[in-house]
Parts: structure tokens; C-alpha cells; sequence
């Protein structure tokens, strides 16, 4: 297990990989853990650092170590399910090119409108 992971519907998982893959950027994409970890708290992720807050402002709830039986599916039916709690208009309100320039909306960097 990495030193940062990120609890997703009480379950602890790896915080960098989570990042890049739902950027659809390749795992050797320039983003460290610490920028993964600033992104996933701005959303009001909880984040851990060797499995303790990293934190200390953050909710404490009961977590089940990675690899255990989970009753609530794999994470792409976790994520499917709250994708489905969003409103129709706020998914509309995305730009286009959201994965594409996911380094410019995070971190305004230069957009690539190729």
C-alpha cells in the first residue's frame, strides 16, 4: 500500500493512481502524490498519510484496509453510482474538454485545443 491513500465510501485506496485515472493521463504523468493529494482534499476527499489523517481537520470514520470484501462493488461501480447522483445541468455545466486539460482547470496551465 502507498504512504498516501484517499477514502473513497469508506474504502482506503491508493490516492495518485485514483487521480490519474480519472484524469485518463498515463501512470507516468509528471502529477506527485502530494499535487494528487492537494486535488482530492479540495474535493472534500479524506486523505491519509501511513494510514493516519493527514489531516487532522478531516471526518474520522471506520475504513476497511484495501483488499478486504466490500459490499458496496468494485470502485468503477462505486464511482458509476455517485456519477448518477449528479444533476443532468451540472454535467453540462463541464467543459468539453475536461480530460484533455485537466492540468489547465486544476492548475491553469496552457490548454491543449489540439
Amino acid at each position: 500500500m502507498p504512504n498516501w491513500t484517499v477514502i473513497v465510501e469508506e474504502r482506503e485506496l491508493p490516492a495518485r493512481p485514483l487521480v490519474l485515472d480519472a484524469a485518463s493521463v498515463p501512470p507516468n504523468d509528471p502529477t506527485d502524490s502530494p499535487q494528487a493529494i492537494a486535488i482530492l482534499e479540495n474535493l472534500g476527499f479524506e486523505t491519509r498519510y501511513a494510514g493516519k489523517s493527514a489531516n487532522p481537520h478531516q471526518d474520522r470514520r471506520s475504513v476497511a484496509p484495501v483488499g478486504a470484501p466490500n459490499k458496496e462493488g468494485s470502485i468503477l461501480e462505486i464511482f458509476s453510482r455517485i456519477a448518477g447522483k449528479v444533476l443532468e445541468d451540472a454535467w453540462k455545466q463541464l467543459p468539453a474538454g475536461l480530460s484533455k486539460n485537466v492540468d489547465h482547470y486544476i492548475y491553469g496551465t496552457e490548454r491543449d485545443d489540439e
